[in-house]
């Protein structure tokens, strides 16, 4: 029986992956350069930051991926580069992107906004030769089936606009613009093509007491024809050490009123320069009964504020 399941899951986790195709993170707060390139050199010195998400735990070929980036601030604070690394893989396709950031910051008001640019190359790949593929028919009566691994490389570029100050941010963007065209096959029709995700990102801190704040924070994802995303999280922070969260995300399509997912997460600052977190999504769609939710880690370490640097916002925010 589960020979037979295994190939209709994965022909719909690979649908899944070309429509959603961005990896999407409970821990968004903590991953910003991922999703808009402005928001390089927002922080007061380096910073390098590590996620693993476990998407449908239990479940055969769910999602699960990676990130890394790294961001500094240049030129008295007035440039910020900064580059990451992603993997995310689904079924047999697994989409590995590496992109590079530079952002132009200006001072305004209280904070600063900035304009960012990024160039980023990604390698879909495909594993046909998966031992866990089980064909209905011989192969040999349909040559459009492939045996072997497929890979193809689809350069892109984007870009995005930041602002933050030490309550408030907000920030918008196309961190792929270029839909490329990533069929494996090079005769026929084009069938399948990057997805162009627009994200919009804002949050607000609130002080509630001595030695405690709450930060009100979303993130806001569309695709054209896939349904529209929206994570709502609020962190309170105790005594700039220990950090709580709940988020909720929107979504879930047609298999569910309610919402995707109810996330908890817990933090800790280790040492005033180290932060490590834990989330976990409860899933609110009918795909909650064939799996055990969701889990994601994150690391956060930051080098010494570079020297002439004014500090714009703590770290935590």
């Amino acid at each position: 029986m589960k020979k037979h399941i295994l190939p209709t899951l994965f022909s719909c986790l690979a649908l899944l992956a070309q429509a959603q195709q961005e990896q999407q993170y409970t821990q968004f707060m903590f991953n910003k350069l991922g999703y808009n390139p402005a928001y390089a050199g927002s922080s007061d010195g380096p910073e390098l930051a590590v996620l693993h998400r476990s998407q449908w735990l239990g479940l055969e070929g769910a999602p699960n991926g990676q990130a890394a980036s790294y961001t500094q601030p240049m030129l008295n604070g007035r440039v910020g580069v900064g580059g990451n690394l992603a993997r995310a893989q689904v079924g047999i396709t697994t989409n590995t992107t590496f992109g590079l950031a530079y952002c132009y910051r200006v001072p305004v008001y209280k904070g600063v906004l900035g304009f960012g640019v990024q160039a980023s190359l990604r390698q879909v790949r495909q594993n046909w030769a998966d031992s866990r593929l089980q064909a209905t028919q011989p192969i040999s009566t349909d040559a459009a089936i492939p045996t072997d691994p497929q890979s193809k490389l689809a350069p892109n570029f984007g870009f995005g606009a930041y602002y933050d100050d030490s309550r408030f941010f907000v920030g918008l963007s196309v961190p792929r613009l270029v839909q490329n065209n990533i069929d494996f096959a090079e005769t026929g029709g084009i069938l399948s093509r990057e997805a162009r995700t627009a994200f919009a990102m804002g949050g607000v801190k609130l002080p509630l007491a001595d030695g405690v704040e709450l930060t009100a924070q979303t993130l806001l994802k569309y695709v054209k024809n896939a349904p529209f995303d929206a994570d709502l999280n609020f962190n309170c922070l105790f005594q700039k050490r220990v950090l709580t969260g709940l988020t909720y995300r929107t979504g879930g399509g047609e298999t569910s009123a309610g919402g995707e997912s109810l996330d908890l997460l817990a933090g800790v600052y280790i040492t005033p320069k180290l932060f490590f977190a834990l989330s976990y999504d409860i899933g609110l769609t009918q795909l909650r009964k064939f799996n055990n939710g969701s889990v994601e880690a994150t690391i956060r370490f930051w080098l010494n504020p570079s020297e002439g640097v004014e500090t714009q916002n703590p770290r935590d925010f």
